[in-house]
Parts: structure tokens; C-alpha cells; sequence
């Protein structure tokens, strides 16, 4: 009988929990594959959601935790967080002995993952590479790429950039984005199942969003890091001013979070809007059927691009985070100004869905993640193709 492959999965922060749960799901469950999971970082942390919990809830067993947040919320702590992420993963790698590491995405700390796992000659692979966003996430996604040896992307774009990067086309797989497998769990569902504010709390006003309601999810741009008070404060006064009710959640841990943070609790001491509630985190199925039910999405997160653009959700997109990604006919984009924001809302409340686009996935990309890790050749050295 051979031995199961030992696929090692870091997560480091809420979102990419979301970004890669149904793979997780699937290696789990592979008669080929062993599912080492590590959770490190801000998904560790109660103030950003601690996903650890939902993750544990879940029914994944946990390999290891890493613990590397420097308190400052700044590009100085922003390298001491990924500096520690590094020295402590590959302890982590070391005693695992994985096959493979998976690596997710972009946001700044998962270059740990990266160089501790290549300067280890452990296959690397990276999952969501190829795309175009802006900021640190931008150079950090690239840098993943060229650290990888496995390519796991979400569209052909994407695909195209990867190999233009002079990687193996061969070792470069479209397999869709594992965030869409959720939307299509629910996309047949009417209606929202649960009661929010009874399920998850929150603080806030006891808003009435059963006439309808935004989400919300604005992150700080770690290139804007300084602005991000400032920036946030105009989507704040927006939505406030728009009379609707909203679900607002907080931000990531980026340079730039405590500005953002800062600026909703002195908005919400001072102005006490009564049409918005504000959430730390979600199940990531919940929060979907949310923005399913919801008018629109408002904010800079790339799920209203992503799971967006598979559920037909209006998304308005704000500022630079989301620069030049690939996105559908559900994305409206504005500059950060609430005249503007509250214009281009009282636009889109009107509108209908939008039709369904496979632009990110089909549905069915953790199960095709999971196939390839258990029958790919896995190695872990390379040279430019070119």
C-alpha cells in the first residue's frame, strides 16, 4: 500500500479560509492525500475574526498554530510579521515533512509560506496566482509565483500571466477559484435562512434589514496606508447618508487597519448611525448568502468580484485594492468620495441581478485541486522556460 501524499495548507487570515475551504474539504477526504493544516496569523487573532474557531468548527484537525502578529498595523510591522512568519514556518515545515506546501493567494505574510517552504526543497504550490491587483498584494502574488512550482490558478487570464512569467504551462492548471464552489453550494437558495444580528451578534444599531441591506467590507491599500482613515470615513458618511440598512465588517490586518478601525469606532461614537451594524467575521457560507440577499456589495474586497460576479451581486468597488483585476459586468467602480459613492449607490439600488458569470470557476475547483495534488509529479526545482 503507498503512502498518502502530506499536502501541508497555510492559512494565515480570514479570507483565505473562504479561498481554499472546499480544496481543504477535498484533500481531507482523498484516499491519496494526508491534510496537514497550519493556521498562523491574523486567523489566529479574536479582533479579526478568529477563524481558527469557524475552521475548528468545521471538523478540520489542526497540525500547528503560528502565532507572528506584530502589534503597529504599519509597512515596518508589516515585515516584522512576515520576518517571524518565516523563522516559525519552517520549524513548522521541518517537523510536518510535507510533500507539498500550499500557499494562498497574496496578502504580504504568505511570502513566509513561500521561501520557507523552496528554501526547504519542498514542493510549493501556489494557489490564485497570475492575477492583477495593486499594492504589496501585487508583489507579493508574483514573487509566490516565482517561488512555485505548482500553478494552481483561478481563470485563463490569469494562466496566460503565469506563463508569460516563464513558468511550465504544463505545471500551470486552471482549476477555477475554490471561493466559487461555495456560491454554487447556495445559489439555488431563496431567501436568507438566518437572522444575523441573533446569530452573530455584532454592535451596532438593531438595524431593519428585512427591507433590504448593503454589506460592506472595506479594507485599508497598504500603499495608502496612511490615508486609510481618511478613506474610510467617506464610505462611513456614504452609506449612513444612503438610509439603508447595512451589515458592515471589519477590516484585515494590513498596514493601514488601524486607521480603518479607528475611523469606524469614532463614526460610530459620534455620528451613531442607526442604518449600520458592524460584524468581526462570519462562516463563510453565511456571509455569502448575506451578499446573495443583499442590494449590493460596497467596499474593495474581492469577493464582490469573485463570488460576485458567479451570484449576479451588484458590487461597488472603491479606490486602488482591486486595480485591473479581471471582473465582470456586476463591478461599478468609484474613487473615494462620498458624494460619489452615494451617487453611484442610489444608481445600483435599482438595478436587478445580474446574469451568472463563470469567470472565477464552475464549482467544482476543490475537488480538481485535490485530483492534481494526488497525481501530479511533484518537484521542486525549476528554471525559467524562456
Amino acid at each position: 500500500m503507498s503512502m498518502k501524499r502530506k499536502i501541508c495548507v497555510v492559512i494565515t487570515a480570514r479570507p483565505s479560509y473562504s479561498r481554499i475551504k472546499t480544496a481543504l474539504e477535498a484533500i481531507k477526504d482523498h484516499p491519496e492525500l494526508e491534510l496537514q493544516l497550519v493556521i498562523a496569523g491574523s486567523a489566529l487573532l479574536d479582533r479579526y475574526g478568529n477563524a481558527a474557531e469557524f475552521i475548528k468548527n468545521d471538523g478540520f484537525k489542526v497540525a500547528a498554530k503560528v502565532y507572528m502578529v506584530l502589534e503597529g498595523e504599519n509597512p515596518t510591522t508589516m515585515a516584522k510579521t512576515t520576518g517571524l512568519g518565516l523563522m516559525e514556518l519552517t520549524n513548522v515545515f521541518y517537523n510536518l515533512q510535507p510533500d507539498a506546501v500550499i500557499s494562498i493567494a497574496d496578502r504580504f505574510e504568505t511570502i513566509a509560506t513561500s521561501i520557507a517552504a523552496a528554501y526547504q526543497n519542498i514542493p510549493l504550490v501556489h494557489i490564485q496566482g497570475g492575477e492583477v491587483t495593486g499594492s504589496i498584494d501585487e508583489k507579493v502574488r508574483h514573487a509566490n509565483t516565482k517561488l512555485a512550482d505548482l500553478h494552481l490558478v483561478s481563470n485563463e487570464d490569469a494562466r496566460k500571466r503565469v506563463i508569460k512569467l516563464g513558468e511550465d504551462p504544463e505545471m500551470v492548471i486552471n482549476t477555477g477559484c475554490p471561493s466559487i464552489d461555495l456560491a454554487r453550494k447556495l445559489e439555488n437558495e431563496n431567501g436568507l435562512n438566518f437572522n444575523p444580528l441573533e446569530k452573530y451578534g455584532g454592535v451596532g444599531s438593531q438595524i431593519n434589514w428585512e427591507d433590504g441591506y448593503l454589506v460592506v467590507m472595506q479594507h485599508p491599500v497598504t500603499t495608502e496606508y496612511s490615508k486609510s482613515r481618511e478613506n474610510i470615513m467617506e464610505t462611513l458618511y456614504a452609506v449612513k447618508e444612503s438610509g439603508i440598512s447595512a451589515f458592515w465588517f471589519w477590516p484585515n490586518v494590513d498596514a493601514g487597519s488601524d486607521g480603518t478601525s479607528n475611523g469606524i469606532r469614532t463614526f460610530r461614537e459620534k455620528e451613531n448611525p442607526e442604518n449600520i451594524h458592524f460584524f468581526k467575521n462570519m462562516d463563510g457560507l453565511d456571509f455569502l448568502r448575506l451578499m446573495k440577499n443583499s442590494r449590493m456589495l460596497i467596499g474593495n474586497s474581492s469577493a464582490g468580484i469573485r463570488e460576485g460576479s458567479y451570484l449576479g451581486v451588484p458590487a461597488l468597488n472603491i479606490g486602488n485594492r482591486q486595480q485591473r483585476r479581471l471582473r465582470g459586468e456586476n463591478v461599478t467602480d468609484v474613487g473615494y468620495n462620498r458624494f460619489e459613492i452615494l451617487n453611484a449607490i442610489k444608481e445600483l439600488e435599482g438595478n436587478s441581478r445580474f446574469s451568472k458569470s463563470n469567470l472565477y470557476g464552475d464549482g467544482e475547483s476543490g475537488k480538481r485541486i485535490a485530483e492534481i495534488l494526488a497525481k501530479v509529479e511533484l518537484r521542486s526545482s525549476k528554471t525559467i522556460s524562456y
